[in-house]
């Protein structure tokens, strides 16, 4: 018995994590519609984090490290199709090519590089200040210099949060 007076049963690292989801959320499309936006999502990755579901280690448990984290989650919770990052990445890519050319071509570059950052190590790398000073990124200047290839800072700010936005948009 638990300290509430409840039977105690053992289930999956899995299993655990998809009740906890689907006791946040009724619908895969609810869970990605509010993932979109990046207050949400950080939101949402603490609330998980309270309820002990580190994501890296869900996707080593379930087999899937590569998966995308918010597909790992629809997927385990909802059956939801498994995506990976670098699947997410290409539909960017192939999907919104006209986000891309609103901006210069050394912004372009910067953006593209963060889309590859983010299809080969997950999205920790779309974090802003900390990923303007690590390469390539940084290859393009400090990160008033970086900045000013969009316009200053709040421009930048804004390319990334929808550059996130449109990677789960599909």
């Amino acid at each position: 018995m638990d300290a509430e007076g409840k039977q105690l049963h053992v289930v999956s690292y899995s299993d655990y994590a998809k009740n906890k989801v689907r006791a946040l959320y009724r619908s895969a499309q609810d869970l990605a519609s509010d993932w979109r936006s990046a207050a949400q999502r950080n939101s949402i990755l603490a609330a998980l984090e309270e309820r002990g579901i580190d994501l890296r280690k869900l996707g080593e448990v379930a087999g899937t490290p590569e998966a995308d984290p918010l597909d790992l989650l629809c997927h385990l919770a909802f059956n939801a199709p498994l995506r990976t990052r670098r699947e997410r990445a290409e539909t960017l890519a192939q999907g919104h090519a006209d986000f891309f050319n609103r901006y210069t071509p050394e912004a372009r570059d910067i953006l593209s590089e963060l889309v590859e950052k983010y299809a080969e190590h997950g999205l920790d790398q779309l974090k802003l200040p900390d990923i303007l000073k690590v390469p390539p990124i940084s290859d393009h200047g400090n990160a008033s210099e970086i900045a000013s290839r969009f316009g200053g800072p709040e421009e930048l700010r804004k390319a990334v949060e929808e550059l996130q936005s449109l990677l789960y948009a599909a």
